[in-house]
């Protein structure tokens, strides 16, 4: 059999979703990632973005990066470990250290790229990686590229947990979880999860992608939310959502960076994030400690729209957080709300499997700290409009 023949039959699906315009894929953007968007010439109201504190327009972040490329050039040329640290990667580092209250911290290319490159330079041959079953797939992927056993349990279910850590084996344990899950906005229980990783004497690592900026009194993520930042062995983030950058980082014992920072190939084999990225995530991290209220105006928008959304009929599942899954259950029917709300002007997320279980087809949303009243107001009334059109909601 040709090896291409698989990327023919797939050309022919998305064809044909292409044809009768329910693609809601790599549609390209011509402006600013902010809270509306132009996409084709026409202007749109942005409730898919990740972009939580509104940061990417914000006007010292980005004249933090301009001045970053004036000083330093576009580029790094290089890994960390050969050419390409900078002195504003080392300030970096040490920044979100003390943020976290931690030893240290380690950066990466992506997030992705620091999931993969944490769990695989720990989990050795005689490991164990114990991951929810709805954590993201750069921690799955992260846990395919080990040596060692790997096991998942059910998500949120802490005596599915208890039950996966009693499975005797001489290693070490590295339990991988997200604390926001990105596609639910629920939370992980690490209350909960603390004390059955020590009674089991695992080590805890929480992907915070999703809750900086967002969970927690100072921003700091779902370990400050719960208390036990202390208990958190490593704590992992990305810099592309609150941080309106690109790359990732990994925070925690001294010790452990070390080795971290000499064994993860893909920090190893990867060049530096760039003198502006960088730069924007240093000025971003000082707006994030310096302007509470954005934080708090994001949760004022995410309780409007959440409250708004359930009171309509829609199905938000456990969401707790500014991520509101519209769960629908059908792809077809997911396909053609979306393509409802994108002609009405939202711009939402479709999700169907792979990206989910089957039947499990869903429209993400999410607020951001710059959407105004009005914005939410608008978002509210199309909603309503389309989903009664579409038989979505009653």
């Amino acid at each position: 059999m040709d090896l291409f023949a698989k990327c023919r039959e797939f050309a022919k699906i998305v064809q044909q979703a292409k044809d009768n315009h329910y693609y809601p894929y790599f549609t390209p953007i011509s402006s600013e990632p902010d809270r509306r968007v132009v996409i084709h010439g026409r202007e749109l109201l942005m409730m898919g973005s990740n972009n939580y504190l509104g940061l990417t327009t914000h006007p010292k972040v980005k004249e933090a990066a301009i001045a970053a490329i004036r000083k330093y050039g576009s580029g790094c040329t290089g890994s960390r470990l050969g050419n390409g640290t900078l002195d504003i990667h080392v300030e970096l580092e040490a920044k979100l250290a003390a943020f976290y209250k931690k030893d240290d911290c380690v950066i990466f290319s992506t997030g992705y790229s620091a999931n993969l490159g944490a769990i695989s330079a720990l989990v050795r041959r005689g490991d164990m990686a114990v991951t929810d079953k709805l954590d993201h797939a750069s921690i799955m992927d992260g846990c395919q590229m080990t040596y060692g056993t790997v096991k998942r349990f059910v998500h949120n279910d802490m005596h599915s947990l208890n039950h996966v850590l009693a499975t005797h084996h001489d290693g070490g344990t590295l339990i991988a979880v997200d604390g926001v899950f990105s596609v639910e906005g629920d939370l992980a229980p690490l209350d909960q999860m603390v004390p059955i990783a020590k009674r089991h004497g695992a080590r805890l690592m929480v992907d915070e992608a999703h809750a900086v900026g967002v969970m927690g009194r100072h921003g700091r993520g779902t370990a400050e939310h719960f208390g036990v930042e202390a208990d958190v062995d490593l704590i992992m983030g990305t810099f592309s959502k609150s941080f309106a950058s690109i790359g990732g980082y990994l925070v925690g014992d001294a010790e452990v960076m070390s080795f971290i920072r000499h064994q993860a190939r893909p920090a190893l084999f990867s060049a530096a994030i760039p003198p502006a990225a960088t730069a924007t995530v240093i000025e971003s991290l000082r707006i994030l400690q310096e302007e509470p209220e954005r934080r708090k105006h994001l949760w004022k928008n995410a309780h409007r729209m959440s409250t708004g959304l359930r009171g309509m009929g829609y199905n938000l599942g456990t969401s707790v957080t500014p991520i509101m899954p519209i769960h629908i259950g059908d792809d077809v029917r997911t396909m053609t709300f979306w393509t409802a709300l994108y002609d009405d002007g939202i711009f939402t997320n479709a999700f169907v499997p792979p990206g989910v279980p089957p039947n499990h087809s869903l429209i993400r949303t999410a607020v951001i700290a710059t959407h105004t009243d009005a914005d939410i107001d608008e978002a509210l009334a199309k909603f309503e409009r389309v989903g009664r059109k579409c038989g979505i909601i009653p």
